[in-house]
């Protein structure tokens, strides 16, 4: 907003005076709390009663102010204002910072130093509370991380049944805490073919949820830590840059995987990530054989800025 000449003011939803303000409003209430401010930024509005049709008076009513409305959570503010604000409302994808974005903050060389350090903590400011089946979804996912997920299997783990397994996992993925990777397949004997992966948005999530912090070179999941960040950087990248891609990985029933495959413009890009430049890499004959118009690349941290889109 610092770039619009129009007055501003930013009302904040987890401040008791402001849910009170704003809940069951009339259009002479809201203009005597605005005055003639004409752009009104409100924060976590997903906290004030109502405020899908607090929002809707200003878009019927006081049609010369902009409302902007935010929140922590995506999937509750979506819930409350969807159905009061049908055609009246633009959506706004925000994700966590990306690597992209800090390196147009402080620069490349600075960014990269930090590759270590952002594998174990992530972009995230901050921690988020959750209920105790969430919390134990939330670490089988984590302890899982770079292998297929099966519902049924971590269903055991914590003690439900897949249906609510599925319907935390979409609620994960609906408030961009985790993302989901489909198998990618085309009737090639072997492959795998309804199988899913489940990714973070950010390391520091996922390192919290397991509490271990410790730095790459004494870890033993580096590889899937180096594979989670560069997937989730690659899936932000996609997202800001409005890139038609298909995302998906690759394994078969003899375990022969790729990391990372994108379809894009009808050509495929298959991507193997290494955390250790001088480790043995081999792209599976399987897939070579089977899809050899694919291009394929490996990412190493000596050579990895391009795939990020730098």
């Amino acid at each position: 907003m610092a770039n619009r000449k129009e007055k501003s003011i930013i009302l904040n939803g987890d401040e008791p005076d402001i849910r009170e303000l704003l809940s069951n409003c009339t259009s002479t209430r809201l203009r005597s709390i605005i005055g003639d401010h004409r752009i009104v930024c409100i924060d976590e509005a997903q906290r004030i009663n109502n405020i899908g049709l607090t929002i809707k008076i200003f878009t019927d009513q006081l049609k010369e102010v902009q409302v902007i409305a935010s929140g922590s959570s995506a999937f509750d503010l979506a819930n409350r204002t969807a159905e009061p604000l049908t055609g009246r409302k633009y959506e706004t994808l925000l994700l966590p910072l990306s690597f992209k974005e800090m390196v147009e903050h402080h620069g490349l060389l600075e960014e990269t130093r930090l590759l270590a350090h952002r594998l174990v903590y992530g972009y995230y400011p901050e921690i988020v509370t959750k209920p105790v089946l969430l919390e134990k979804i939330l670490q089988a996912l984590a302890l899982q991380l770079g292998n297929e997920v099966s519902y049924h299997e971590i269903g055991q783990l914590v003690g439900a049944d897949n249906q609510t397994v599925e319907r935390y996992i979409d609620l994960l993925e609906k408030a961009f805490v985790i993302f989901r990777l489909p198998a990618f397949s085309r009737n090639v004997r072997n492959e795998i073919k309804k199988g899913r992966k489940i990714y973070f948005y950010d390391n520091g999530i996922r390192n919290t949820i397991i509490s271990n912090f410790n730095l790459p070179e004494i870890r033993n999941d580096v590889g899937a830590l180096w594979e989670n960040f560069m997937i989730s950087e690659r899936t932000k990248y996609l997202i800001m840059n409005q890139i038609a891609a298909k995302s998906y990985f690759w394994r078969t029933t003899q375990q022969q995987e790729i990391d990372y495959i994108e379809e894009r413009d009808g050509k495929l890009y298959a991507f193997e990530f290494k955390w250790n430049p001088l480790g043995k890499i081999k792209i599976p004959k399987t897939f070579l054989n089977s899809y050899s118009s694919a291009e394929t690349e490996i990412i190493t941290p000596k050579y990895f800025e391009s795939f990020l889109g730098l």
